[in-house]
């Protein structure tokens, strides 16, 4: 909430790099309805997809990863599940059909922030309930080393806090400090720096910030993956996050690095949106659709068979010959031989037409 009162009592002077984000929003925004006037078969696509990639995203940024072969059968189908990751995974999809089904309905309050993360959480003891012990903000490192980054606020300030935030973000809306979408940045930055469970803050985040876009009026997160854009640029963010984190617990923090990073992603994300869009309009199919959202939703290599698990309904040959125009324009590698060859994305495949 520290940045939220900042705002709340001293609204700083709105960056320039802030005020050209803001701008191209504004327009993105503007195009929103007319990227939705497609038809029902096509932004389905684009559901399903974004809904595939969330969940993976949102669970690996914090080391949570499941069977590739079983991503397609958990997030739309309803097995028994193997261990707890399949459980987590299960969790966020159920707190993702959530928000999108209630959209803007559903109150950005207390409740709901712990009901987020209830269901996210699964079946585990303190699902939906605040932390009883100190959490430190642990940064993963890529090489697999662990830092402490920001010891977050004391478990008996912490349901205070959250009262606090979210009755700031609702009287910053009511009162219009600032620009909404900065205030959205400024929640997500309080929320972190609250930390307010013991575990899932990192996803629980991503949940608040998607239904604060449907709040504003921002409905890319139905259609683009908000997480796995923010898991293409894991490293930026935490940069931000640890520049914008200093000094918070005295609210002499500099919020603008974090919610600069926020709107780059919204940004991004609506770019991604109006691409993929102009590809379906242009006669890129919806199978192929599934399978680049299943390709995008394993980092490294994968096989035809795990694409085919987590795309219900595609054939094999069809993956086969997606994947074949994929290598002749330079966006995937095969790295074998034989039908249980591997393969490797070594592009970015929404940019193959």
């Amino acid at each position: 909430m520290m940045t939220l009162r900042q705002f709340a009592s001293r609204p700083d002077a709105v960056p320039t790099t802030t005020s050209w984000y803001l701008a191209d929003l504004g327009r993105a925004q503007g195009m929103q309805e007319l990227f939705t006037r497609q038809s029902p078969q096509k932004l389905k696509t684009l559901r399903d997809c974004a809904m595939i990639e969330s969940t993976v995203s949102s669970n690996r940024i914090e080391g949570v990863e499941v069977d590739p072969t079983r991503i397609g059968t958990l997030v739309f189908g309803r097995p028994a599940l193997r261990d707890r990751n399949e459980e987590e995974l299960r969790g966020y999809r159920d707190a993702l059909r959530r928000i999108h089904e209630k959209g803007s309905k559903l109150p950005l309050n207390e409740k709901t922030i712990l009901d987020l993360h209830r269901l996210n959480r699964g079946d585990i003891w303190d699902a939906g309930r605040y932390k009883d012990k100190p959490v430190d903000i642990i940064e993963k490192h890529a090489d697999g080393r662990q830092t402490v980054r920001f010891r977050s606020l004391a478990p008996e300030k912490t349901p205070e806090a959250v009262k606090e935030m979210v009755e700031l973000w609702d009287r910053g809306l009511r009162e219009r400090w600032i620009h909404p979408l900065i205030l959205l940045g400024a929640l997500n930055l309080d929320f972190l720096c609250i930390h307010p469970f013991r575990d899932g803050n990192g996803r629980v985040s991503r949940l608040v910030l998607l239904l604060g876009c449907y709040h504003l009026g921002l409905d890319v997160g139905r259609y683009i993956s908000l997480e796995r854009t923010i898991e293409e640029n894991k490293e930026r963010y935490y940069e931000t996050l640890a520049l914008s984190s200093r000094g918070w617990e005295t609210g002499r923090h500099d919020a603008w690095p974090y919610i600069n990073y926020l709107l780059f992603i919204l940004k991004t994300a609506y770019a991604d949106f109006e691409q993929r869009i102009g590809l379906l309009k242009n006669g890129r199919g919806e199978k192929t659709e599934r399978i680049i959202a299943a390709i995008r939703s394993r980092l490294g290599p994968f096989r035809v068979g795990e694409i085919q698990a987590a795309c219900p309904g595609v054939s094999v040959d069809m993956i086969r010959r997606v994947l074949k125009k994929f290598r002749a324009d330079g966006k995937v590698r095969c790295l074998g031989r034989g039908q249980n060859a591997q393969w490797q994305a070594d592009g970015e495949l929404g940019n193959t037409h």
